[in-house]
């Protein structure tokens, strides 16, 4: 595993506020607060021993205003992408003499503010997203035209998910709220199902025995509006086993404060967690699995997670990321230091060769694995009929004191050394950056000093 930030011009020294990976091409898409989109081709680091790098391919330029979140879909035909001010567009790929163009298809027009996330159903013929109006909208593609509006919470939709069996969706709210939908269909029209979805859970508080006192009391679960991000981008797992929610906030004591956390829900059961993950330092803002599943290595029978493979999964605060596997317990690895303004967004590419994360410092991260370094894969449709019985929890049921996973020792990763060159000199020019990123000010520090090495940390 090697990575590092790539020291170029991503959106004109703007926030790079989301990116996603081609599900075929491997092709890098990123939006930014420059209103544009833009498509990049990787180059792998692997023979050089480097950090891989990016090559500047095309910009789709339609928007308005901030690019706040993109997506392709399943099929990788189509890309929609929300923006500032309610704008969301669904391009499409046409294949030209001189290569392959995204040409704008149409405008889905009812959110009256911006949209901060959107994630397309498993067949591509849907996709939800949520928005600062306070509202979801599920949408119906091919029409072009609202299908279904969620308008339940009571402060911006931060996030959104869709269940790869299209059974449930949920959202995630800075109203301290997530809420599970079920889908309930109404009466067939014409022979048909019309898709219906309906609260089933709304996830708030937690009735905890504190450790340190006989009785049980109820906390938050979830970050206020005063998380400093203005995204909270929970997934779902590749198989719909687990639902995987970031922006997380858990006392364990009276007498402590709350820290910092994502939380596992299992399918079985969405109307609590089963897990918490370790507390990092800051606030967790995105999380994101990896498409590919591996064959387990059996190096860990006392996992949470009993499942038949092994899901990968990556997990960013505001300034860290950590890598889990579900056969251990402790995250596989953790990269510190990558930026100096918060982390906006994760992508996987589809062969789980490159993970990618972007900044409101104007930069992003890639690292890249080696061959055969994350596992062999499996393929997940050998065990979808186990996966549909939802009596099955593929996570053991914790107790109460079982929620934290503890910290143990975990693999070591090395960075590559290449990246240590970009080192900040002193303390000041760091907290200058922070502050010109923070501000979004236009002068930009010199690239040299704008860098953190990415760590990899043990924590044994």
């Amino acid at each position: 595993m090697r990575g590092g930030t790539v020291q170029i011009n991503w959106h004109d020294t703007k926030p790079v506020l989301t990116l996603d990976f081609h599900p075929l091409s491997g092709t890098l898409a990123t939006g930014g607060a420059d209103y544009d989109i833009k498509l990049w081709l990787i180059n792998s680091g692997e023979v050089q021993k480097e950090v891989p790098s990016v090559s500047y391919q095309t910009s789709l330029s339609y928007h308005g205003s901030a690019v706040n979140i993109l997506r392709f879909s399943p099929t990788g035909e189509q890309l929609a992408s929300g923006a500032d001010g309610g704008e969301l567009i669904i391009w499409k790929l046409h294949s030209t003499d001189t290569g392959p163009s995204w040409k704008v298809l149409k405008t889905l027009s009812f959110h009256r503010k911006d949209v901060l996330d959107l994630q397309w159903s498993t067949d591509g013929a849907f996709l939800i997203s949520g928005s600062v109006d306070n509202s979801c909208i599920i949408w119906d593609v091919n029409k072009g035209s609202v299908h279904q509006i969620l308008d339940a919470h009571l402060h911006y939709v931060q996030g959104v998910a869709w269940d790869p069996q299209s059974k449930y969706v949920a959202s995630l709210s800075s109203d301290r709220s997530c809420r599970i939908y079920v889908n309930k269909p109404q009466n067939k029209t014409k022979g048909i199902e019309k898709m219906n979805y309906v609260c089933q859970h709304v996830i708030t508080k937690s009735e905890q025995q504190m450790v340190d006192d006989s009785k049980s009391v109820k906390s938050h679960l979830f970050h206020d509006e005063t998380l400093p991000s203005f995204f909270r981008r929970l997934k779902w797992s590749p198989d719909g086993s687990f639902l995987l929610v970031p922006a997380g906030s858990y006392k364990y004591s009276s007498a402590s404060g709350p820290v910092n956390t994502a939380y596992v829900f299992s399918r079985k059961d969405l109307s609590r967690p089963a897990l918490q993950l370790p507390g990092s330092s800051k606030p967790v803002v995105a999380v994101r699995f990896c498409p590919v599943a591996f064959q387990l290595r059996g190096s860990n029978s006392a996992g949470f997670f009993k499942l038949p493979y092994r899901l990968i999964f990556a997990v960013a605060s505001l300034n860290s990321l950590y890598i889990y596997d579900t056969e251990s317990i402790p995250p596989i690895a953790i990269l510190a230091g990558l930026h100096y303004a918060s982390i906006t967004d994760i992508a996987w590419s589809h062969d789980a060769k490159y993970l990618a994360v972007s900044s409101q410092d104007g930069y992003s991260t890639l690292v890249e694995f080696e061959n055969g370094e994350l596992g062999s894969p499996f393929v997940l449709s050998e065990v979808k009929s186990v996966m549909g019985d939802e009596k099955k929890s593929p996570a053991q049921e914790p107790k109460p004191e079982d929620m934290k996973v503890e910290e143990t020792t975990a693999q070591v990763v090395t960075v590559s050394a290449e990246s240590r060159k970009r080192e900040v000199e002193r303390k000041d020019d760091l907290k200058e950056a922070s502050q010109n990123a923070t501000s979004g000010s236009g002068s930009a520090p010199k690239p040299a000093k704008r860098r953190i090495t990415p760590v990899s940390i043990d924590l044994s």
